[in-house]
């Protein structure tokens, strides 16, 4: 432990060595796909609207003068309380494969959580639930998709060993829709009732129909484990953010008698365009990635919001609206040869969604597990 320091990250130039030391240890991994640097600076800056409601602060542990590991430690005044306490949370966990370094790291977050009132700590999370969550367990084997985490083999095993339990495990679906979506579910199409169906995205309406994805998902999963609401800084962040990814065909909402009561999003996987970026895009890289968008092959593509509100209640239309919001873009899906898409990420004890996108052949590809630990 003595030649091993734990600093805080202070200034630019901790911050680009926070930034870029998950690149050098997954350096040799060939699924490790790197984070645009750029767009992690922004991330992890006062810029984001997550820090209207949270605080956080960045560890770096040094080794004969270089980093060797990171964390993050932070308060989501938003997240849920835990035994009427303050949940603490932590995210951003990297570490060479030494046991010794994460224990200190994760030693460090903790102290700052103790400072920062919190009874309960859990993570890791970067920064809070809605944004990537978990750490990867099982799936080493393929690439993360867009906004998913990917991490060492080792980290779960020295996490576990220093005293973090299992909370909840997070599974992401694949499914091969290279020759389109089953047929045999269409058929419970027949019964959704008048008044019922789905409409493409409005992109002259963008930020209305981001107002209708943020109404939805604070209402349908205000009661699962974890939850935090969007606010109106992130939803606003969120349509500036995610509109040049928008392809009109893979977004879609639903109506009931003219009420927009549910939504599904696709996203092209922008991981598949940057892989060989290495975190960098300007200056070069800006018209590769444009060009990629527009008109490159990507194969993949990620479902990260879907919801349904509340309101519809358990009758048909509530029981067949999910469904047809994952068939609705299913032609798109065909005309731009996408191959698979992943589902992510969704609770473990989420059963009927589980349920729902194994009938259509969807399978557990990657599984990623939060941790927690009482600190009373």
């Amino acid at each position: 432990m003595s030649d091993i320091e734990i600093r805080e990250v202070v200034g630019k130039a901790d911050m680009k060595a926070f930034i870029r030391l998950p690149g050098q240890i997954l350096k040799d991994d060939p699924h490790w796909v790197e984070p645009l640097h750029f767009e992690r600076a922004e991330f992890f800056s006062k810029k984001n609207p997550w820090f209207t409601h949270g605080r956080a602060a960045y560890f770096l542990a040094w080794q004969g003068g270089k980093p060797v590991g990171r964390i993050s430690a932070q308060i989501d005044d938003l997240s849920p309380k835990v035994d009427d306490g303050v949940c603490g949370l932590f995210g951003g966990l990297t570490a060479l494969n030494d046991e010794t370094i994460v224990h200190a790291l994760l030693d460090r977050a903790e102290a700052w959580l103790r400072a920062e009132g919190a009874g309960h700590m859990r993570g890791p999370y970067t920064l809070n639930i809605n944004h990537e969550s978990g750490l990867l367990i099982d799936g080493f084997d393929s690439p993360p998709f867009l906004l998913m985490p990917h991490d060492a083999p080792w980290l779960g095993a020295m996490i576990e060993s220093w005293g973090l339990a299992q909370g909840r495990d997070l599974f992401a679906y694949r499914l091969d829709c290279r020759n389109g979506l089953p047929e045999r579910p269409k058929r419970l199409f027949k019964q959704a009732p008048e008044g019922l169906h789905i409409r493409p995205v409005n992109l002259k309406k963008w930020t209305e129909e981001v107002e209708h994805i943020a109404r939805i998902f604070n209402e349908a999963w205000a009661e699962n484990w974890g939850f935090v609401p969007f606010t109106q800084a992130e939803i606003d962040a969120m349509a500036k953010e995610m509109r040049p990814l928008i392809d009109p065909g893979l977004v879609r909402f639903a109506e009931l008698d003219g009420k927009t009561v549910g939504f599904i999003a696709l996203l092209p996987n922008i991981n598949e365009a940057i892989a060989d970026f290495k975190g960098r895009l300007f200056p070069f890289n800006v018209i590769k990635l444009l060009w990629r968008l527009k008109f490159g092959n990507i194969k993949t593509a990620r479902v990260p919001l879907m919801g349904m509100s509340p309101d519809l209640g358990d009758g048909i239309a509530s029981k067949i609206l999910p469904l047809m919001l994952i068939y609705s873009p299913e032609e798109r899906v065909m005309e731009r040869g996408i191959e698979e898409l992943e589902f992510s990420w969704i609770l473990e004890d989420n059963k009927s969604v589980r349920s729902m996108i194994e009938m259509i052949g969807g399978k557990i590809a990657k599984i990623y597990r939060l941790y927690e630990k009482s600190l009373r």
